[in-house]
């Protein structure tokens, strides 16, 4: 609030205000969209594979995200109503739980998609050993390992977010991780086409391979959605740490509420890429409709 309040007085720039009604709206379809992707991957019994699971990884983390912001809407709310105040002892650790929520809901989606990423590398250049060394029971266990670190380092970057030590790693980590999946993807698809010709003469390799692909290609719109979605917000997070009395500094974090938006709207995007680049999925939703109606 001092940063915004402070923003005003040194540059033109006027605060961008997203209404309330779009923030509870965007919010809640984001949750129930996830929430259904969830439902269909523990209903349908030709989906629990490693794959998907890290796929229910990122609907959890997307819904978390959502479920921040919507947490985050109505305590703003309650404290114009004057129910709330903004430095008692109550409100201070109820924004560290929201904070923490959200630490939590990018550093999910952060190792989600790197977990993914992994799968499907392992799926184009091992794919005759995958079953092997991708059982369902060693993705159960990343996915342990996964979301106890992600709540371990959430609950120390809320409750120390103010010290340098633990922000500026936090600040490296969004880019970082997003660098080493990057490579990663380089890595696959230059990789690719030489791997595809030592396996054509394999019985069905053809298949195999054009399926692994398409699971590479749907990971690459689900990196590139995320980047657009969380990057703005990421970008704000530095300027306010490091230069909030600059006047462009306070410029771009003006539009604070439209970033905020965006992370929203990821949780929206997910599930849909999810539905039209998976056949089992997607017909596992019309099972799912035509059964309740």
């Amino acid at each position: 609030k001092n940063i915004s309040d402070f923003s005003l007085n040194i540059t033109d720039c006027t605060q961008v205000v997203v209404p309330e009604e779009v923030f509870f709206t965007v919010a809640a379809v984001g949750i129930l969209e996830n929430l259904l992707v969830l439902v269909a991957v523990v209903r349908n019994k030709n989906l629990h594979l490693p794959m998907y699971f890290f796929i229910c990884s990122l609907a959890v983390s997307d819904m978390l995200g959502s479920l921040y912001k919507t947490l985050e809407n109505i305590f703003i709310i309650l404290c114009k109503m004057g129910y709330l105040t903004r430095r008692g002892d109550f409100e201070k650790k109820l924004d560290d739980a929201m904070d923490s929520m959200f630490i939590l809901s990018l550093l999910g989606s952060i190792f989600s998609l790197l977990a993914i990423a992994a799968d499907r590398y392992i799926t184009i250049f091992y794919a005759l050993r995958y079953h092997n060394i991708m059982t369902l029971r060693r993705a159960l266990v990343i996915l342990a390992i996964i979301w106890t670190f992600c709540a371990g380092s959430s609950i120390a970057i809320a409750l120390f977010s103010y010290e340098a030590a633990t922000v500026i790693p936090f600040t490296i980590l969004f880019p970082l991780m997003m660098f080493f999946i990057l490579c990663l993807y380089v890595h696959m698809f230059l990789l690719a086409r030489s791997h595809a010709k030592k396996i054509a003469s394999l019985p069905t390799s053809t298949v195999h391979q054009r399926t692994n692909m398409k699971g590479a290609i749907t990971l690459t719109i689900f990196l590139g959605v995320f980047l657009c979605c969380w990057a703005p917000f990421v970008l704000h997070i530095l300027l306010a740490r490091f230069c909030p009395h600059n006047p462009y500094c306070a410029c771009y974090m003006s539009i604070f509420h439209v970033n905020g938006t965006l992370i929203m709207c990821n949780a929206i995007i997910d599930p849909m890429i999810f539905a039209f680049r998976s056949p089992e999925l997607w017909s596992t939703f019309k099972k799912m409709f035509c059964c309740a109606r």
